[in-house]
């Protein structure tokens, strides 16, 4: 049964996508909006509801394995995967935005969770930290919002109606698919004997974060680079400053030596998806193939250290 569910969610994964990429596209035209700040914030927020959801129920129940887990791997995938597939359907063009101010925000709280989980804990006063930096980032995305109405180009796009229908369409899809591709690849991952921080590193990761790389391959596919690459740079963000800032205060996390290791790890590949975007400002498709490899060479490496073939 768990694989015909697990099915059935990425079935509403894709199609969800689709319309709510339409929606969010059309809403942002008829607002002037660019589609950079929708794919920052609305598609961004909207593709990271599924690790929310995911990460706070860890939390509430102690699971810091899959809380923590779930959002570092899922901020590598985004990156290596998301970023690199787009890439190699069509090559993603970089928003000067996007390399002057969100890409290096990225790296920078990446590192501020990094140096917060040296003594092997996210406390409550760090986690609150990480939240006032997510209202003070949602401040500056409102505020260029506002400012560069007037520069987005008109196009042809959907009434209101069914901008809004498409959109609350598309999210609830998402989510729901999300959640069945997460909570039966987890119980199918769990029945042959996988532990919790891997099964949070890697099918928790990559289930939840599905929306993006559905939703960022749609919009590459539609030529719509400001969503494909916004998405993915603010659903980082998202992840560490809120989901972490959320969990934190709910419940203190604790992190080992591996998580420790893996978001140093996050830090790199942060720095390396920087330097693609800015050959040329933009991530050709021979950088997505690269960035697919690493992933590809990334998920034996922390399945052989699960199983001590690393050590700790």
């Amino acid at each position: 049964m768990e694989y015909v569910l697990l099915i059935v969610g990425f079935v509403l994964l894709v199609k969800g996508a689709d319309f709510f990429v339409d929606g969010a596209s059309s809403i942002a035209a008829k607002l002037k909006i660019p589609s950079l700040i929708i794919g920052l914030t609305v598609v961004s927020l909207g593709t990271s509801l599924p690790e929310a959801a995911v990460s706070i129920s860890a939390s509430v129940n102690g699971n810091n394995g899959i809380s923590l887990g779930n959002v570092i791997g899922s901020n590598i995938f985004n990156l290596l995967v998301v970023v690199g597939v787009s890439a190699i359907i069509l090559h993603i063009s970089t928003d000067k935005a996007i390399i002057k101010r969100d890409m290096p925000i990225n790296i920078g709280i990446t590192a501020l969770l990094c140096v917060m989980l040296i003594d092997g804990m996210l406390s409550r006063i760090d986690a609150a930290v990480l939240l006032g930096c997510f209202a003070l980032y949602m401040f500056i995305l409102i505020r260029s919002a506002i400012k560069n109405r007037v520069e987005a180009e008109e196009q042809k796009v959907l009434s209101w109606k069914k901008s809004a229908v498409f959109t609350v369409v598309g999210v609830a899809a998402i989510i729901g698919g999300g959640q069945l591709v997460v909570n039966n690849a987890s119980a199918i991952a769990i029945s042959l004997g996988m532990g919790e921080t891997l099964v949070g590193l890697t099918i928790v990761a990559v289930g939840t974060s599905l929306p993006e790389l559905v939703t960022s391959i749609v919009a590459a596919k539609k030529g719509d680079s400001g969503i494909a690459m916004g998405n993915v740079i603010g659903s980082n963000i998202f992840n560490v400053l809120f989901i972490m800032g959320m969990t934190g205060v709910i419940s203190p996390i604790t992190a080992d030596l591996a998580f420790f290791t893996d978001s140093g790890l996050l830090i790199a590949v942060s720095v390396v998806m920087f330097i693609f975007a800015l050959t040329n400002g933009r991530t050709s498709r021979r950088e997505g193939v690269i960035s697919t490899l690493m992933y590809l060479a990334y998920v034996p490496f922390i399945i052989m250290r699960a199983y001590g073939v690393f050590g700790a």
